[in-house]
């Protein structure tokens, strides 16, 4: 095991895909089961996310799930990544994590995004408009005000005020900016655009303000890993996501994840086929020794201080599979030796 590998924390995003032949409510049941798996491994965090109107993920509310995910475990730190923050009043989002952390003392994490709907449609039930999320900073700067009780309201966020819950922004597109102005960690991804991610990272350190929430720049690097006996059998569980995305991107909708076996059978137009091998390069995967020498690299490369796995497949078996062989890699506790 690498000094820098055993150095690092490893967490992990589970987006309750939703799979051909079984529905929502199952994926959210797998995502509550994983979380405990992840625990005995030795995993530090589990975050779920938030989507709406999104046929294949069935996470729509982080808060709600991320308090089932804590009520099922007893040690592992449990957040999101992230609640989108323009979809939502400040208010209320800190009234939330204020009664996780109530209920779950410090275990609760508070990963936040930009992102506002996916859709015209989506946008329109919440009531939101694409340019709401370019007051992000703004928002978030209001959501920490209500732990600190500094709203200029006269109001109280109860029970948030005075309690510490971790804040971590999503970085994507302005989030290195603000989560270095507001003295805040950072998330980052993904794996497959290096460059793009070292340039995020750089400039993040190079103008981080230290805060009362962090005293330093903390980095989680996020994206796919898939560990297996062979580098074919770590491609196959890159299968479904890839071939889900390219749907989306060729047909406007993202579909539940189906068998790998039957995407390999699938006839692709050649625009499918081209976002679909796109979707395949760039991650981490392949066999133990393999993931080891690549993990090394990139966490040399990034100097993270944790990384947040996000890798989503059809067969949950053999991701829990894969799972168990980078707790290994990575000297978790619970994994046995590597």
């Amino acid at each position: 095991m690498s000094p820098v590998t055993a150095a690092t924390r490893f967490s992990v995003l589970d987006r309750s895909r939703t799979r051909e032949g079984h529905d929502g409510p199952e994926a959210l049941r797998d995502t509550v089961r994983l979380a405990q798996e992840l625990e005995r491994l030795g995993y530090h965090r589990i975050w779920v996310s938030e989507h709406h109107g999104v046929p294949g993920v069935a996470g729509s509310a982080p808060t709600v799930l991320a308090a089932a995910v804590a009520a099922a475990t007893r040690t592992i730190r449990v957040g999101t990544g992230g609640v989108m923050l323009p979809n939502h009043q400040p208010l209320v989002v800190a009234e939330q994590f204020g009664v996780l952390e109530s209920l779950f003392p410090g275990r609760i994490d508070m990963g936040l995004g930009r992102s506002v709907g996916f859709t015209d449609g989506v946008r329109k039930a919440l009531g939101r408009d694409k340019d709401v999320a370019d007051d992000f900073a703004g928002q978030l700067d209001e959501l920490l005000g209500w732990f600190r009780g500094t709203s200029p309201t006269g109001v109280h966020a109860r029970p948030a005020e005075g309690l510490t819950v971790p804040p971590f922004v999503l970085a994507m597109g302005e989030g290195a900016t603000i989560a270095a102005r507001a003295g805040l960690p950072m998330v980052i991804g993904d794996l497959r655009g290096r460059e793009k991610m070292r340039r995020g990272i750089d400039h993040y350190r190079a103008t981080f303000r230290p805060s009362a929430w962090a005293s330093e720049p903390y980095v989680v690097i996020s994206g796919t890993i898939a560990v297996a006996d062979s580098p074919e059998e770590a491609r196959r569980l890159l299968l479904p996501e890839a071939w889900s995305m390219a749907h989306s991107r060729t047909r406007g909708t993202f579909p539940p994840l189906p068998p790998a076996e039957r995407v390999e059978t699938l006839r692709m137009s050649d625009k499918e086929r081209g976002f679909y091998e796109s979707g395949l390069r760039g991650h981490i995967a392949g066999t133990k020794e393999q993931v080891a020498h690549e993990l090394e690299t990139v966490l040399k490369e990034t100097d993270a201080d944790e990384v947040l796995v996000t890798t989503s497949t059809y067969d949950r078996g053999a991701l829990l599979d894969s799972y168990e062989r980078l707790a290994r890699i990575a000297g978790l506790d619970g994994a046995g030796p590597a």
